[in-house]
């Protein structure tokens, strides 16, 4: 039974009127009227529930209720009524882990549908501020059943517009008509929120990243990792109970013990990094940063989660050596990136890299660098200080980004939903043409000769009509811009172009043959010729093979990799966003 349907037929037995329980609990007649209706319920360990289990045993004996006089036998006695609520069918999924779950899921719900999270606050009576936390990761909601009863409540509610209908269908994967009635919105929106959407061992791509790193197509964004001469560290290897380091070069040493402490324990604690150190003089050295790279490939090999808080108070060629140094990284969707907005500091320097096998703390003078001090320690009393102060600065910090895997298809395709009829020009760097400019002719050609099954033909000529539909959508009111690289016979044997699938993060790559290949550039052209607001430039450049980048200008940047499994992530830090812009304009 729902905490509704038990709270009613107690109200109903008792013969009392729901301004009865109003008065004795203190609890808001608007408020109360959402626990009837199901939209909300209490917290199973709140004083509110305590108050209402009061306020009914209190009426119950005003009344002097006998339940052997009823059919029910119902007992009013207050450890009887809270045992009766908590054993609800809504609190059977009231656990640490759904907290965890609702964090994350409430955060793509806000995002795709744009939720204005002050109107979210009138309606649900939960603070601006603590809605911002829940969002930003800060805080975990303590009542994760309640709250996902009233954000659900809220959105069937008041956000059924035909285009946040269409974004709930992607979201929920199901038909609009599946949801068209209220209480069935409703309870879809509410399960997928307690319901876990991480990733799953079918996506394993940190072997493949470890595999094939010299071979990585990121190489010619990235331009400074060769990793075919990396070489494994010697194991076991024993670090010393602490120690100080000085200077930069002593640091670079410290950082690699760290690494390789971490790698051959036995802990798979999660690791957090944090410097606002420059980069400039560590990049410099090549065996470092070697080393360094193939220390965190191993980090993700041994499957460890790495949390990285990003400084962005630097220079822009800072700004963009960092990101550089981690997009390789993010592809294996191990990596949850981090920044710490409006912190500016002039004169202090901080450095911090947190494992459950070792913990290094640093210290410098702005423009000093060289003269800093850090301290590594493998000591229990010190990682334990480490940790706590890693889960503070975690609390302090905002996701950079969103990383999308085969696992989060549904969420991919709500968010490109939710922007499809938002204004803004669009920008697309292609390294093969996209898939709405091809005849479903020519689609179905390659699908045959690269021998695809009728069930996944399908799928694919079903994505292809829902990219036409999105982008004829989107050119009714704004410009879309594509580059594409054009590859002539000669390149196109030594490397091959695919369809453009990581959308739907199909399982294996489809191939043009050559003769293919050109018959869609030839229809991209005739799609471009046919479409006032649609611009095409075909350049023989060949800046990206494996790459995609898409910008909704003043919104996002999605960068794309193409081969399979394809991962996406979505910049909208302004600064970021700004210099990822910049480059593309001058591509």
């Amino acid at each position: 039974m729902r905490f509704c349907d038990q709270l009613n037929d107690y109200i109903r037995e008792l013969d009392c009127m729901a301004k009865d329980i109003c008065d004795k609990s203190s609890i808001s007649a608007s408020t109360f009227s959402r626990y009837r209706s199901g939209e909300r319920i209490p917290a199973p360990d709140s004083d509110t529930l305590g108050k209402i289990c009061k306020a009914l045993h209190d009426i119950a004996l005003e009344r002097n209720y006998d339940k052997s006089l009823s059919d029910n036998n119902y007992n009013f006695d207050y450890d009887s009524l809270m045992q009766s609520f908590t054993q609800c069918e809504d609190y059977a999924s009231g656990s640490n882990a759904d907290k965890q779950y609702l964090q994350r899921n409430f955060r793509v719900l806000v995002d795709v549908l744009d939720i204005s999270i002050s109107r979210l606050s009138s309606y649900t009576n939960y603070d601006s501020s603590t809605l911002f936390r829940f969002r930003n990761g800060a805080r975990q909601p303590s009542d994760a059943i309640g709250f996902a009863s009233a954000v659900s409540a809220y959105v069937a509610g008041e956000l059924t517009t035909v285009h946040n209908m269409n974004v709930l269908a992607d979201l929920l994967e199901c038909s609009t008509s599946d949801i068209s009635d209220h209480n069935i919105l409703y309870q879809k929106i509410y399960d997928w929120l307690l319901t876990n959407q991480q990733h799953s061992s079918a996506f394993n791509s940190v072997s493949h990243f470890l595999d094939s790193l010299d071979e990585f197509d990121l190489n010619a964004y990235t331009k400074i990792f060769h990793f075919d001469k990396l070489t494994i560290p010697a194991m076991p290897f024993q670090l010393r109970t602490s120690r100080f380091c000085y200077g930069i070069n002593e640091m670079m040493g410290c950082e690699l013990d760290f690494l390789k402490a971490t790698v051959t324990s036995r802990s798979d604690a999660d690791v957090t990094m944090y410097s606002d150190m420059p980069m400039a003089e560590m990049a410099k050295d090549l065996d470092f940063a070697k080393k360094w790279m193939f220390g965190m490939a191993m980090l993700l090999k041994k499957g460890l989660h790495i949390n990285i808080v990003h400084n962005l108070d630097r220079s822009l060629d800072e700004l963009i050596l960092g990101l550089e140094s981690w997009i390789p990284l993010y592809m294996t969707g191990q990596v949850s990136p981090y920044y710490l907005k409006g912190c500016q500091n002039d004169v202090f320097l901080h450095f911090l890299r947190v494992s459950g096998a070792a913990v290094i703390s640093g210290e410098a003078i702005s423009g000093h660098h060289s003269d800093g001090r850090y301290y590594i320690s493998k000591t229990k009393e010190d990682i334990n200080y480490g940790r706590t102060r890693a889960k503070n600065l975690l609390d302090t910090a905002l996701p950079l980004m969103n990383i999308y895997t085969c696992i989060d298809s549904a969420k991919m395709q709500a968010f490109l939903t939710s922007y499809i009829t938002t204004d803004g020009t669009r920008r697309d760097i292609m390294s093969s043409p996209p898939l709405y400019t091809i005849s479903d002719s020519l689609l179905n050609s390659i699908l045959e000769h690269n021998n695809t099954d009728p069930a996944t033909r399908q799928r694919i000529l079903q994505y292809a009509a829902l990219q036409r539909r999105s982008v004829e959508t989107i050119l009714e009111n704004n410009i879309v811009n594509i580059d594409i690289s054009y590859v002539n016979s000669e390149e196109f044997e030594q490397y091959p172009v695919m369809l453009s699938l990581s959308g739907m993060f199909h399982d294996n790559n489809i191939y043009y043959d050559y003769n293919e290949y050109c018959r869609h550039i030839k229809e991209s052209r005739e799609y471009a010729a046919s479409h006032s607001n649609y611009s095409l430039n075909i350049t023989s450049s060949h800046i990206f093979r494996n790459l995609q980048i898409h910008i909704h200008e003043g919104c996002w940047v999605l960068i794309s990799k193409c081969n399979s499994p394809a991962i996406h992530f979505v910049i909208r830090h302004p600064k970021l966003r700004d210099a990822i812009e910049q480059f593309v304009k001058d591509f």
